[in-house]
């Protein structure tokens, strides 16, 4: 498995431990993602965009490995992901160009 697979997969793991430890907020958590993970006025693929957009800016590493996977999964092409890999940049300055570049070092291992 390869290093940012591996960072998405220590975060579902966690997600099952959390679980078994809290299963009320690991609930809440998942009934959320599912909510917001599903085509309708803004399409699946493009809020995955916006939330590794979003994980670039707030520089964490494990959600850019799961939403950059998720990106892929929801059918996003390796131009739409640059593109928001910019977008974050544009608006989170220099360092989200060195969490930029772990998302695309992300996409360029699970494409």
């Amino acid at each position: 498995m390869s290093k940012y697979s591996e960072e998405a997969q220590k975060v579902f793991d966690f997600l099952g431990t959390l679980s078994k430890e809290s299963p009320k907020i690991a609930e809440g958590f998942t009934t959320m993602h599912k909510a917001t993970g599903v085509d309708s006025a803004i399409t699946a693929k493009h809020k995955e965009l916006m939330a590794l957009s979003i994980a670039i800016s707030i520089r964490c590493e494990g959600c850019i490995a799961c939403h950059v996977k998720a990106a892929i999964d929801a059918g996003a092409s390796k131009d739409e992901i640059v593109e928001t890999i910019g977008v974050a940049i544009l608006m989170s300055g220099g360092p989200a160009t060195v969490y930029g570049n772990k998302a695309y070092e992300a996409m360029n291992e699970m494409m």
